[in-house]
């Protein structure tokens, strides 16, 4: 058994002893900057979940390259948001779960809390999904045996998790590496148009209406309730601070950390729009679900590239799975101060899963319907995060600015004017405003 200190932080004590000596001036080097690699990078899972997956091969194949520049938007909007989050459990020692706890009437908290909780499980639904489906098409079985090996598989990894956060660090970081190597060889092997490619990220367009439904679905895949409330949990207790120059120090970490963990996110994200922009734009641009880009891959592009492209889902599929159901346990302990084993939770939000199979769904419609769940409970996280990190009473010397309170407020209200645009889309609302 870890240590009660060195179980609360998630760290062992020689990780804890080696970030304080970096804090206070005695440890330099590449070396010092890897002790503060971690939490942003299992926030990034959230970014390239099966769900950007769909939304990435839906642009690429419907409009080339012409939405790469949706991605970005969205990723520098995610930047600002997991900055902001990390701070936060920085300056509090709270994670943002914990801090509405403390700040708002009980009705409002318990009403965040369940609608909050919804979201983890319709977040978990589709990267269990997700990775089940990559297992079925990778190894030829059916759905319901690739949700019982994707099961298994999480189940163990986050019992990994009793052994502190660090080694769980390394799996997760070793999964993105996975993705992140998978989609270098599909850009090796998918003849891209580099020249289109740039022009896609610098030039704001949106041909139709189809491409803003789009568009507004790669924002909702890509800003995450879970990801928002994980972060501050995943720094509130990471090292000890003894000065307002250490906890400067430790913000200034954690931002760059949060830049380069996110920057290999939106690279994947885009190294996916490029591949179906390549492989499907010219011939088949009605693409839009996972099993039909993994069939006409083949053809296409080759035997390896297909499988480059389930392995990545399936690494996809199991490590954001792993974080959603951290990100539950950790919401449902900050709102109410309770919490479940593990393995039931992981039971938990398995069920809905398997109950949509059971019943024959359409395993991409109910990744449709997660992210429809996703885009009504992310106003919460987004705006109680930019409430709280904007309240001196809170945050004290470590107040949002008046350029980062305009910069997130114009970023969430992007974000969140476009999930109305997608909620209403999805409800058959009429928005008189969009292009034809």
């Amino acid at each position: 058994m870890l240590p009660a200190e060195e179980m609360q932080s998630g760290l062992t004590q020689r990780t804890r002893d080696g970030i304080t000596a970096v804090l206070e001036g005695r440890k330099r080097g590449p070396g010092a900057v890897l002790l503060f690699a971690g939490p942003a990078i299992i926030a990034s899972i959230a970014y390239m979940d099966p769900g950007n997956y769909a939304t990435n091969i839906q642009a690429g194949a419907g409009y080339g390259y012409a939405l790469l520049w949706v991605v970005l938007m969205a990723n520098l909007i995610a930047m600002m948001f997991q900055a902001l989050s990390a701070r936060l459990g920085i300056v509090t020692g709270r994670n943002l779960a914990e801090v509405c706890r403390d700040t708002y009437p009980l009705p409002l908290v318990i009403v965040m809390w369940i609608i909050s909780e919804i979201a983890a499980i319709a977040t978990d639904l589709a990267e269990f999904l997700g990775g089940a489906i990559g297992l079925a098409l990778l190894f030829g079985i059916p759905l319901f045996w690739g949700m019982v090996i994707t099961a298994i598989i999480t189940y163990g990894i986050l019992m990994v998790e009793g052994r502190g956060f660090r080694p769980l660090e390394l799996i997760i970081g070793a999964f993105v590496a996975m993705i992140g190597m998978c989609y270098l060889v599909e850009m090796f092997i998918a003849p891209i148009d580099w020249g289109n490619a740039a022009f896609g990220v610098v030039s704001i367009n949106l041909p139709d209406a189809a491409a803003l439904t789009i568009a507004v679905g790669i924002i909702g895949a890509t800003v995450m309730p879970h990801a928002i409330y994980l972060h501050s949990g995943l720094t509130q207790n990471r090292a000890r601070i003894s000065n307002e120059v250490s906890r400067k120090r430790l913000i200034r970490f954690s931002n760059i950390e949060v830049v380069l963990a996110l920057a290999v996110a939106g690279m994947i994200n885009m190294a996916m729009v490029m591949m179906a922009a390549s492989a499907f734009h010219a011939g088949n641009p009605e693409v839009a679900e996972i099993e039909t880009a993994y069939h006409m891959l083949t053809p296409l592009l080759g035997g390896l590239a297909a499988t480059a492209f389930l392995v990545s889902l399936i690494a996809s599929g199991v490590s954001s799975s792993v974080v959603g159901t951290m990100a539950g346990q950790m919401i449902m302990q900050g709102f109410v101060r309770f919490s479940i084993p593990l393995w039931l939770r992981r039971a938990i939000t398995m069920v809905p899963a398997f109950g949509i199979i059971a019943m024959g769904a359409n395993p991409t419609d109910a990744l449709v319907m997660s992210q429809v769940v996703l885009s009504i409970a992310l106003p919460i996280p987004m705006l109680a995060l930019l409430h709280c990190t904007s309240s001196r009473r809170i945050m004290g010397a470590y107040v949002n600015g008046l350029p980062t309170r305009l910069a997130a407020g114009l970023g969430a209200a992007v974000v969140l004017t476009l999930n109305f645009v997608l909620l209403g889309g999805f409800f058959g609302l009429t928005l008189p405003f969009l292009p034809i």
